[in-house]
């Protein structure tokens, strides 16, 4: 696979996650504003926790993939703010976007 077509599908992943969050979530969050009611809701049953502390834990790996790469690749702190709201699909995608144009301008030693 080339650059351009991972560019793109990340993209494309990124985005359709953030259209079906804001399509998903926003409309109850701005009905009922609870923003830890919210977080909670994804621990309400076994199968929901361990969707919820997979993202959570997917999180913490980028937290420490960005800050292991972070003289290599800046911005990354944007990316995990990104991976808060709306979620770590977007900021994940977002953050191997920017990994792989940066990594690619940098000389090779």
């Amino acid at each position: 696979m080339n650059d351009k077509i991972f560019k793109i599908g990340l993209a494309l992943v990124g985005i359709t996650f953030i259209l079906f969050f804001c399509i998903v979530v926003v409309p109850p969050q701005i009905e009922n504003p609870d923003i830890i009611g919210a977080f909670a809701a994804g621990f309400v049953n076994p199968y929901s926790s361990g969707y919820s502390f997979d993202v959570l834990c997917c999180w913490a790996i980028l937290l420490l993939w960005v800050i292991y790469e972070y003289p290599k690749v800046k911005y990354g702190w944007f990316c995990l703010l990104i991976g808060i709201i709306p979620g770590v699909a977007a900021g994940f995608a977002l953050y191997l976007i920017l990994r792989t144009n940066q990594l690619k301008n940098q000389p090779t030693v």
